[in-house]
């Protein structure tokens, strides 16, 4: 087997929470002898495979699976430690005649594989992140774009741990966190794909994934969590909103309604992530497979 190229280190697989890549990218490893790599942030915890719609016991039983589950709630995580981790793990792979497969929605991270990292960036200072963590953030987001206007359209804003290290750099380095971007130069061959599902059908999946949780018993698995949640791991969509079922504050059908908002918003930042990025090319699932299989014949594997 052949490796795909320097720049293209894996076969990327992306698109937005419920839009079936993951069993798609399950299909696609056992038939051309691949393993699988996480790039979901909230997938690399264990304690919460429920609400981190983590792949099966069967499905990781068919195929391997890396960076699922492997790290304690409490562990924090940044891109760069991603980065490392992810790439090792690719490696491994191809030493071993297989084919890696990256998987995931977390766009930074697909694209920080694929690109590498911004160099000149400043480590995160932990006592400086404490203070900001401590802060409200619509007042992150003011400061934020007070120092970097380009900060309003190309970070997250309603992602606090996106905020937080947008500043931490600003005030850190004394530049506008955008200007350590880089011009990439996108692959002469697409890197990978994304699963692009019509809206309407996209939201009934998130729906119908959101009443499956407390049908599955998620009420018992963030019970057992929540002590041990930390900053980046409590940051997971449907923590919050089972909590406060578990305390009393909300009924299960409030919740689920929550929940679903919650997750539709975010698809919407994932689909909008996606499109922009030119290395992963969108196909609707019933065209995927057709493109993957023409994906690895362009790059010889």
């Amino acid at each position: 087997m052949t490796r795909i190229s320097l720049a293209q280190p894996a076969l990327m697989i992306g698109g937005p929470t419920a839009s079936g890549k993951s069993a798609f990218a399950v299909r696609l490893a056992a038939e051309m002898g691949g393993e699988i790599v996480n790039a979901d942030a909230f997938q690399l915890y264990c304690g919460l495979p429920l609400l981190t719609a983590q792949p099966s016991g069967a499905e990781q039983a068919r195929v391997p699976h890396h960076l699922v589950g492997e790290f304690g709630l409490g562990e924090t995580f940044d891109v760069a430690r991603y980065v490392e981790l992810a790439r090792k793990r690719i490696a491994d792979i191809w030493a071993r005649g297989r084919l890696p497969l990256l998987v995931g929605g977390t766009g930074l991270y697909l694209r920080s594989v694929l690109y590498g990292l911004s160099s000149g960036l400043p480590a995160p200072d932990t006592a400086l992140r404490s203070t900001l963590e401590g802060r409200p953030l619509v007042d992150l987001c003011r400061e934020l774009v007070e120092l970097d206007a380009q900060a309003a359209v190309s970070v997250d804003l309603q992602n606090p741990r996106r905020v937080i290290r947008a500043l931490e750099v600003c005030l850190l380095s004394g530049r506008p966190f955008t200007s350590f971007r880089e011009k990439r130069t996108p692959p002469s061959v697409a890197a990978g794909l994304w699963l692009a599902l019509p809206r309407e059908e996209l939201h009934q999946r998130i729906e119908v994934r959101a009443r499956g949780l407390f049908e599955a018993g998620v009420e018992a698995e963030v019970a057992a969590a929540l002590s041990e949640l930390g900053p980046t791991s409590g940051q997971a969509i449907g923590v919050k909103q089972v909590a406060r079922v578990l305390a009393g504050e909300v009924s299960r059908p409030a919740a689920i309604a929550e929940i679903t908002a919650a997750t539709r918003q975010y698809a919407r930042r994932q689909e909008t992530w996606f499109r922009k990025e030119v290395a992963l090319a969108p196909h609707a699932p019933e065209r995927a497979w057709e493109a993957a299989l023409e994906l690895l014949k362009q790059h010889k594997v």
